[in-house]
C-alpha cells in the first residue's frame, strides 16, 4: 500500500476539533498568565526583602535596584496578559470555522 498522498497539511480533524484545540490553547494561556502573576509577586517580595535588609543594615536607604527586575517581569506580564485576555481574543463563530474550512479546501484543490 504506501503512504497516502500529501494533502498540504490537512488533517482528519473536524472544525469542532480545531475549535476545541483553540479553546484549550486559550485556557492554557490564561492559566500560564495567572501562574506568572503569582511568580512575579513572589520574586518581587523576595527582591524587596533582600534590598531592605542590605539597604537598612547600612543605616540609610540605598538605590532601589529591585525596580529593574520587577519592571522587566511587569513588561512580560503585560504581554502575557494581552495574549491571554487581549483584544484579539474574540469569540469564533461557526461561520468563521466554515469559511476557514472552505479556504483550506480551495487551496488544496478541493480535497
Amino acid at each position: 500500500m504506501g503512504t497516502p498522498p500529501y494533502r498540504g497539511g490537512m488533517t482528519n480533524d473536524t472544525p469542532t476539533d480545531d475549535l476545541r484545540k483553540l479553546a484549550k490553547k486559550r485556557l492554557k494561556a490564561k492559566q500560564d498568565f495567572k501562574q506568572f502573576l503569582g511568580i512575579w509577586l513572589g520574586v518581587s517580595v523576595l527582591l524587596v526583602v533582600i534590598w531592605a535588609f542590605t539597604s537598612y543594615s547600612t543605616g540609610y536607604p540605598l538605590y532601589f535596584w529591585p525596580i529593574w527586575p520587577i519592571g522587566g517581569m511587569g513588561v512580560a506580564a503585560f504581554f502575557m496578559g494581552l495574549d491571554a485576555y487581549g483584544p484579539g481574543q474574540r469569540g469564533i463563530t461557526e461561520s468563521d470555522i466554515d469559511a476557514e474550512v472552505e479556504r483550506i479546501r480551495a487551496r488544496n484543490g478541493g480535497l
